[in-house]
């Protein structure tokens, strides 16, 4: 029966994987076993924020020695999904995902469950069109079967990574007759992440195939999956697929729960999620159940009305400081204040995910002894 452990590790700088090797080198940690990698760097999550870059080609490099393997293969096999940017009480850590057998260990419930996938690569001129979409929901569909999910309503959160459009990517694109939706690295990073959302909603039939349209893109906010959450980069050219559920096929201690976000001071939401997990939030998490978190994921989106519960905000009217820097900061702030713990993964860029103005929350926590 299959196993998930997850391993929340901190890191000195964009390429420390020294807490992975310690892991490793103890027997904690198996190379084979390692499936994928969700982390926060403290780059600036843009398009040239090269950070990511870095501790995947780290990764990669170590992962490589142990495994006698290529890099260039496992880099094609393992998900690594970097967002950039660690603004305020964010601490840069790395979520590593291990999947496991072990023969005799009966199940315990419903346990987390793991499944990835990768899509073929997708062209400049697919960038945010339906053809990319289409990519990211077959992929979705294969990391559920992978994950050995049954019902689409155990999948809890599914993270993508998808490619944008460099301005390198757009010219050799136009010089071969096709054209890019988008010349425009940081809106292209927009369109990217409104596929992979529209793709994950497809993929779980939350969104029906002739739901949506072109003209739904970036406008009919409606249109959402509160499941997804999606990044876009350079460093990637392909569709890269993880999906986080509960099954009954998985045994294990951990469990997963996710709850939206109505916008970014719905702190309901968090203390939601931690009690559908069994953890008090009053008003922070105790020593002994934060312990007892294995992993915080967040998707957040300034809101476009320029107000959040009726009051004015300045995120989008800042020429200083990038809107998602300015969500994420805010957003990381009241998550680690609720956990007390500033290793959480938020990600700004929520277009389609979760409500408008708002994004998603979930948490993966080991269960109590004697809870099911």
């Amino acid at each position: 029966m299959k196993n998930a452990a997850v391993f929340r590790l901190a890191m000195a700088h964009p390429g420390d994987l020294s807490e992975l090797e310690r892991l490793i080198a103890s027997g904690t940690v198996r190379p084979a076993e390692v499936a994928a990698v969700i982390g926060k760097t403290e780059g600036n999550g843009g398009v040239n924020d090269f950070t990511r870059g870095y501790f995947t080609q780290t990764l990669m490099g170590l992962l490589s020695k142990h495994l006698r393997r290529p890099a260039e293969r496992l880099i094609r096999e393992i998900p690594c999904v970097l967002s950039g940017g660690t603004e305020g009480v964010m601490s840069p850590h790395y979520i590593v995902l291990c999947i496991g057998e072990h023969e005799g260990v009966p199940a315990q419930g419903p346990a987390l469950a793991i499944g990835t996938a990768f899509s073929e690569p997708v062209p400049p001129e697919n960038v945010g069109r339906r053809a990319h979409i289409d990519s990211v929901a077959d992929a979705v569909r294969k990391a559920v079967a992978a994950a050995g999910i049954e019902r689409p309503d155990d999948v809890h959160f599914v993270q993508v990574k998808c490619p944008c459009v460099t301005v390198a990517r757009a010219e050799a694109a136009i010089a071969a007759g096709r054209v890019p939706l988008t010349s425009d690295p940081n809106k292209s990073m927009a369109y990217a992440r409104a596929a992979g959302a529209l793709g994950v909603g497809l993929g779980l039939g939350e969104i029906k195939p002739d739901g949506f349209g072109d003209a739904s893109f970036l406008s009919d906010f409606s249109i959402q999956s509160p499941r997804a959450s999606i990044s876009s980069g350079v460093e990637v050219e392909s569709n890269e697929v993880i999906v986080l559920g509960n099954s009954p096929h998985w045994s294990g201690p951990l469990r997963i729960a996710h709850r939206p976000m109505g916008d970014a001071l719905d702190i309901g939401a968090v203390v939601d999620v931690l009690s559908d997990l069994g953890i008090a939030a009053a008003p922070q998490v105790a020593v002994h159940d934060a312990a007892r978190i294995a992993a915080v994921l967040v998707k957040c989106e300034p809101d476009r009305r320029g107000r959040i519960r009726g009051n004015r905000h300045t995120m989008l009217d800042d020429t200083d400081i990038n809107a998602q820097r300015h969500v994420r900061g805010a957003v990381a702030g009241l998550v680690a204040g609720v956990i007390g713990d500033g290793r959480i993964f938020v990600s700004g860029g929520a277009e389609h995910q979760g409500p408008d103005g708002g994004g998603l929350i979930a948490v993966i926590a080991s269960q109590e002894q004697g809870r099911a």
